[in-house]
């Protein structure tokens, strides 16, 4: 017969404590495969590595554009750092994520207990990874080929950090409002057009009175205010930085009021 009094729980026994993760303990974990997802990706690879690191040396060894006097990599290395923080935390972030939107991924995990703007966070931080093995590697492959950086290392870390906060917030607003092929073919033709008009490899003089225009642009910004560093040791250009601050509110204002999770 029962007495009413609770038995005495043995030793090793517990009470189950159900319940979700601390959230920064779900931030880093979702961080963690974020970023091996990423790296796993040939696609991506071949955006964030392979096609950088190929432009840096191709036109650094072969005199093939104008890049004014001095070395060619010292002109070069700090639009190509530019064109890295673009391919991961716009192109590889808006084709990645608008795949994921379309096959229901973000439904799921926005219906987790990670809550949303975890799953923001998590990504942007696995972008902020990519980017520093990315600036490893093509400081190695610049140094090797000669370059001879300058300037303040605080001023170039804030240039990343607004370019990749403007990056960011253009690639989540395009995925998060098209369709996942329409991204696909956005992002890419964005990519190639930036590449070719955004000061990275062609000096924006080149351009004529156009060029003016396109200083406007996150990547024409990015990379004029890195070479102004890196290459001429200039104090932070604040015009540039103001340039970046500028598309990164928009992009992330209008990303987190237009971005559909289904």
């Amino acid at each position: 017969m029962s007495t009413g009094t609770p038995l005495p729980k043995s030793a090793g026994t517990h009470s189950p404590r159900p319940g979700a993760a601390p959230v920064g303990r779900m931030i880093a974990a979702q961080t963690v495969l974020e970023t091996r997802m990423l790296l796993r990706n040939g696609e991506q690879l071949l955006l964030t590595v392979i096609i950088p690191s190929l432009l840096l040396v191709l036109f650094s060894t072969v005199d093939v554009v104008d890049t004014g006097a001095g070395k060619a990599v010292d002109f070069l290395a700090p639009g190509v750092l530019a064109l890295a923080v673009m391919s991961t935390a716009f192109t590889g972030q808006a084709i990645a994520t608008g795949f994921e939107r379309r096959y229901g991924v973000l439904k799921r995990l926005g219906a987790s207990p990670l809550p949303r703007w975890a799953l923001l966070t998590a990504k942007t931080l696995s972008v902020l990874v990519t980017e520093v093995l990315q600036v490893a590697l093509l400081t190695a492959i610049a140094l090797a080929l000669g370059w001879s950086p300058h300037g303040n290392p605080l001023s170039v870390l804030l240039l990343l950090a607004l370019g990749t906060a403007a990056f960011s917030g253009l690639g989540l607003l395009m995925a998060g409002t098209l369709r996942a092929e329409a991204t696909l073919a956005a992002a890419n033709l964005v990519f190639l057009l930036l590449l070719v008009g955004g000061g990275v490899i062609v000096p924006l003089e080149k351009f004529g009175a156009a060029g003016d225009v396109l200083a406007l642009l996150p990547i024409a910004a990015l990379s004029d205010g890195l070479r102004d560093v890196l290459q001429g040791g200039a104090p932070m250009p604040w015009g540039d930085a103001l340039v970046l601050a500028v598309w990164a509110v928009l992009g992330l204002g209008a990303a987190a009021k237009f971005f559909r999770w289904e």
